[in-house]
């Protein structure tokens, strides 16, 4: 069994509470630092604690899945469509799957640089908004995925601040439990992407 950091264990929490507690959250990345402004929570297998069939641990552990499954704190990574790199924060007790998505941020420090990942077109505000251009403003690639966040000497790094009060709302672009009100962001911030609700899910008010 992998231990979990020191720090990682105020995240063995349920994904809601983890969310909550990740908003206004920094993460560095390469040369870069950022105010996480929003997020979306995602359980586990039908059967565990907080099953959710938009999850990718929904039907179990496996080989792209794994790091769902704990420890806290650890980054899971994945490739949206196959293109766009995703992060995930991982949380609650190990070997229980629960994970927080990281959908946008507002860079703090390495403008200059999250503006050379990801295009001279793209305004200040647009830089990580959405997990793929996040991941590519931070410069996070799949050979990141399954790294202790909370390691000061790895190369993307998670600071918890002071817990900050978000709008909760449902999520984006998910088919299955797409009324559930776990997407959490910053009211006000220019940073937080749009809602888009997922052609196939049912009418709002159909899912859980």
């Amino acid at each position: 069994m992998v231990r979990d950091s020191p720090t990682a264990h105020v995240l063995a929490v349920d994904p809601v509470t983890a969310a909550r507690r990740l908003l206004g959250a920094t993460l560095i990345g390469r040369d870069v630092t950022a105010l996480i402004v929003e997020v979306e929570a995602y359980g586990g297998p039908d059967g565990g604690p907080w099953p959710d069939a938009s999850a990718h641990s929904y039907r179990g552990p496996g080989l792209r899945n794994a790091v769902m499954f704990g420890p806290p704190g650890r980054l899971y990574a994945y490739r949206s469509h196959g293109i766009h790199v995703c992060a995930n924060v991982v949380c609650a007790e190990d070997e229980v799957a629960a994970a927080v998505l990281l959908r946008a941020a507002a860079i703090e420090s390495g403008v200059e640089v999250a503006a050379l990942r990801r295009g001279p077109a793209v305004k200040p505000a647009a830089l990580a908004r959405g997990p793929g251009n996040l991941c590519s403003a931070l410069g996070i690639t799949m050979s990141d995925n399954g790294i202790d966040l909370f390691d000061p000497s790895g190369p993307i790094r998670l600071i918890l601040g002071d817990e900050c009060a978000g709008i909760a709302g449902p999520r984006v672009g998910v088919s299955k439990a797409a009324d559930r009100p776990w997407r959490f962001w910053l009211a006000g911030r220019p940073e937080v992407s749009a809602y888009r609700r997922s052609p196939r899910a049912p009418a709002p008010g159909g899912s859980d």
